[in-house]
């Protein structure tokens, strides 16, 4: 396993990318096809559309890499899979206002991606999140894989704000 990302990443609106291709997502695209599984969405070639309770500020967020499917790690209060292939030869994590991004060294190939959160609810209630507060509760994890594309799998709901973007994703509508 190989740590890409460890630290905080500021979010903007609730939301983080991970992009091989510049240019803007679209919220509903991102999640066509996934069947009610939300916080993550790869129905969009190329990009990951990444959901956080927090709308402003900075959040705990780590990124791996496995050569192989992870086992999964019960203690996360959030867990969904989604498939994802980088569309270029340059994959990052991104920040929504572009403040900052990460290079991700993925291969044009197809991955599984597991999201994962916990303190989604506290980090919602939070709203904004100023520099100079501590961090929240809300953290995630963000661990891909190589491995042929499967269909979305939502694996582990608990919070009241990941039940919102999971019944979001049931009928993403424009």
């Amino acid at each position: 396993m190989k740590v890409l990302v460890s630290g905080e990443v500021h979010v903007d609106y609730g939301q983080v990318f991970v992009e091989s291709e510049s240019g803007e997502g679209d919220l509903h695209d991102a999640f066509t096809g996934q069947e009610g599984v939300g916080l993550c969405g790869g129905g969009t070639d190329g990009l990951l559309f990444l959901l956080t309770g927090l709308r402003i500020g900075g959040v705990g967020f780590t990124v791996e890499l496995h050569d192989s499917r992870p086992a999964v790690d019960e203690t996360w209060e959030e867990i969904v899979e989604v498939p994802f292939r980088p569309v270029s030869e340059e994959t990052r994590l991104r920040q929504w206002n572009w403040k900052n991004s990460w290079e991700l060294e993925l291969e044009k190939q197809d991955y599984r991606v597991r999201y994962s959160a916990v303190g989604m609810d506290s980090g919602r209630r939070k709203d904004v999140r100023e520099d100079d507060e501590p961090q929240t509760d809300d953290r995630y994890l963000l661990q891909l894989w190589p491995a042929a594309p499967e269909p979305a799998r939502l694996l582990k709901q608990t919070s009241r704000a990941a039940a919102s973007w999971h019944a979001f994703a049931t009928s993403p509508v424009g």
